[in-house]
C-alpha cells in the first residue's frame, strides 16, 4: 500500500459534506443549512415590531380617550334612559316609562318643531351666506386678507361674549339695531320679544358667529378650481351666474355636501343662542331640543327623561346622517 492510499480519506458521502474532499482535493468545512431567513433579516423584523408597537401604543392612548370621554358617556346615557335616576345611587330600572312620559309632554313636540324651524332657516341664511361671501372674497384683488380676517373674527370670540353683544344689539330700548332703524324712519322692532321674529333673530346671530370657518373652507376650495375652466367658460360667453352654476358649484360639490351635513347636525343641536338670548321664550317659541333636555336634567332633576331625550336625538341624527351619506353616494 502506497503513501497515497494511507493518507486518503475514506469516501463517506457526496462532495461538499464533512470528511469528503472537494474537486480540488482538500476537505471543505460543513455548509450551514438554509433556514429561509438570512441573519440580516432578523434585526429588521425586530425593528419593525418595535416600530409598530410604538404606533399601537399611541393608537391605544387615542382609543382610550375616545372610550372614556365619548363612547362611555353615550352608552351610559342610553342605559340611563331606561332608569329612574336618584341622587342616592339606587337607580331603578323602569323600561320605557321615561320615553312614555317624554311623548306625553306637550313641550316635546314643540321643541322638535322649533328645532326643525331653526334648521330650515339656518340652511337658508347660514348655508348661502358663507358661500356667497367666499365667492365675493375670491374675486377681490385688494384688501382680501383684511376682509378674511374680518369675516373670521366672530369665530374667535367666546360664545357668551357674542350672545351678550347681540343682546345689546337687539335691545328694544337703546339697542344698536333699533337706533339704526330710527335713523331711516323705521319703527323699532321687538326682535327677541316677538314670537314671529325671535327665531329669525337667533338664526342671524348663529350665522354671524359661525360663518367664518365655513367661509375659509369655501375659499380654500375655490383656490383649487383650475382657472382654465373659467377662461373657457368666459370665451364661450358665459355670464357670471352661469359660470357660478356650471363651473364653481360642480367643482365644489363634495365640499358643499359635507358642509351641508355638518350644518344640519350642528343646527339640530342649537342650545346657547336660545338659552342666553331668549330662555326659550316668548311663549316657548324658541324652546329647542337641547334646551328642553337641559331643563329636564338641571331644573327638574329628571336625568332619566333627559337621557331619553338625548337618546332620541342621537338616533334621529344618526339615521339622518346614514341616509344622507347613502343618497349622496348613490347619486355620485
Amino acid at each position: 500500500m502506497t503513501a497515497e492510499h494511507l493518507t486518503a480519506a475514506p469516501d463517506t458521502g457526496p462532495a461538499g459534506e464533512a470528511g469528503h474532499p472537494s474537486a480540488s482535493g482538500y476537505p471543505q468545512e460543513p455548509r450551514p443549512r438554509a433556514t429561509g431567513r438570512s441573519p440580516r433579516h432578523r434585526p429588521r423584523v425586530r425593528a419593525r415590531v418595535r416600530q409598530n408597537l410604538v404606533a399601537y401604543l399611541f393608537l391605544a392612548a387615542g382609543l382610550l380617550c375616545f372610550a372614556l370621554f365619548s363612547w362611555y358617556p353615550i352608552v351610559r346615557g342610553v342605559l340611563l334612559s331606561f332608569q329612574q335616576v336618584t341622587f342616592t345611587g339606587a337607580d331603578k330600572w323602569v323600561g320605557l316609562d321615561n320615553f312614555q312620559r317624554l311623548f306625553d309632554d306637550p313641550l316635546f313636540a314643540t321643541a322638535w318643531r322649533n328645532t326643525a324651524y331653526f334648521t330650515v332657516l339656518a340652511l337658508i341664511f347660514g348655508f348661502a351666506a358663507p358661500f356667497l361671501t367666499a365667492v365675493v372674497l375670491n374675486e377681490l384683488r385688494h384688501g382680501r386678507a383684511y376682509l378674511r380676517m374680518a369675516v373670521y373674527l366672530p369665530v374667535m370670540l367666546p360664545p357668551i361674549v357674542t350672545m351678550l353683544l347681540w343682546r345689546w344689539i337687539y335691545d328694544p330700548g337703546p339697542g344698536l339695531l333699533n337706533n339704526a332703524l330710527e335713523i331711516v324712519r323705521i319703527p323699532p322692532q321687538q326682535w327677541l320679544e316677538s314670537e314671529n321674529m325671535a327665531m329669525v333673530s337667533l338664526v342671524l346671530v348663529s350665522t354671524w358667529a359661525n360663518m367664518g370657518t365655513t367661509t375659509l373652507i369655501y375659499l380654500a376650495a375655490l383656490s383649487n378650481i383650475p382657472g382654465e375652466l373659467y377662461e373657457a367658460a368666459q370665451l364661450d360667453g358665459a355670464s357670471i351666474r352661469r359660470r357660478l352654476w356650471h363651473v364653481t358649484i360642480p367643482q365644489m360639490r363634495f365640499i358643499l355636501m359635507i358642509t351641508l351635513l355638518l350644518q344640519v347636525l350642528g343646527t339640530m343641536q342649537v342650545f346657547i343662542e336660545p338659552y342666553i338670548l331668549t330662555g326659550g321664550g316668548p311663549d316657548d317659541a324658541t324652546v329647542t331640543v337641547l334646551l328642553l333636555l337641559y331643563r329636564y336634567a338641571f331644573i327638574y332633576n329628571d336625568f332619566g327623561m333627559a337621557s331619553a331625550m338625548s337618546t332620541i336625538l342621537f338616533l334621529v341624527l344618526g339615521v339622518f346622517a346614514a341616509l344622507y351619506l347613502r343618497l349622496t353616494r348613490t347619486r355620485g
